[in-house]
């Protein structure tokens, strides 16, 4: 297991350090997605709310690539994921399966350091 969390968070990272970076330099030259998936993605640009979401790839992405604070790279992709599988979920159901790829990884390079978030899941605070 300990062999497959770190092939998944390597993958992870590299997963998110090519989309981030994608959308801060736009090597993929993808066609704008029409609908209503068009529209959103064009408000994300137009507001240049996308370089806050590219940052938030990129910098957790290096995280993961450099095996340091591998949790905290984990917890910043977390909303993100999230985010993108509502997105494919209620816009464009055509990228769900690379959706679940990543939400898989997430699960995987989680599981071995779950113990970092323990407290997050704390029912009550102790005073």
């Amino acid at each position: 297991m300990k062999i497959v969390s770190a092939i998944a968070h390597y993958l992870l990272g590299l997963m998110f350090l090519f989309f981030g970076a994608n959308l801060f330099l736009n090597f993929l030259h993808a066609p704008l997605p029409t609908g209503v998936e068009g529209q959103f993605f064009g408000a994300l640009v137009d507001s240049h709310y996308i370089y806050v979401i590219a940052f938030l790839q990129v910098v957790p992405a290096i995280l993961l690539l450099i095996n340091r604070f591998v949790p905290l790279g984990l917890i910043l992709l977390a909303p993100i994921i999230v985010g993108i599988v509502f997105v494919h979920i209620l816009m464009a159901p055509a990228g769900l399966p690379i959706t679940l790829v990543a939400v898989i990884l997430w699960l995987l390079a989680a599981y071995p350091v779950r113990s970092a978030f323990a407290g997050l899941l704390l029912h009550r605070v102790q005073k």
